[in-house]
């Protein structure tokens, strides 16, 4: 099934969900893809520096990995294109009025906004405000 790819029906159908659980990146300098199964990672990429992991934060902290900030995740209902153009601008320009980082991981079915745990509510009525 092919995903949405015009904007406006993107946004009339997104739906932004917000999960309960809390997440960290992390990076694990001379891992690979498939390293550290035991996290339960979310989500990796492979990049120069090492393997960056999104892991839940109680799998951080039972295995004593640093982290910088805690996130929460708000996943975008609406099955958008890989191919789409436009969403993920909108969405960061949305959230950047609201002084909030989005970090947006797309993937096949729904995009992915990962925002700081305490701003996660104002960034979920943000994003009910493109609707």
């Amino acid at each position: 099934m092919a995903g949405e790819t015009d904007l406006a029906k993107m946004l009339a159908s997104l739906q932004p969900h917000l999960h309960d659980e809390e997440y960290i990146f992390c990076t694990m300098g001379n891992g690979r893809y498939g390293d550290h199964s035991e996290l339960e990672p979310i989500a990796s990429f492979m990049e120069a520096e090492g393997l960056t992991l999104v892991i839940p934060k109680p799998r951080a902290d039972q295995h004593g990995i640093a982290y910088d900030s805690v996130f929460r995740c708000i996943t975008l209902s609406v099955h958008s294109s890989l191919d789409a153009v436009g969403l993920t601008a909108v969405v960061a320009n949305k959230l950047a009025e609201h002084h909030i980082s989005a970090n947006v991981i797309a993937a096949y079915y729904h995009d992915h906004v990962f925002v700081q745990t305490h701003h996660a509510e104002a960034a979920l009525a943000a994003l009910k405000e493109l609707t």
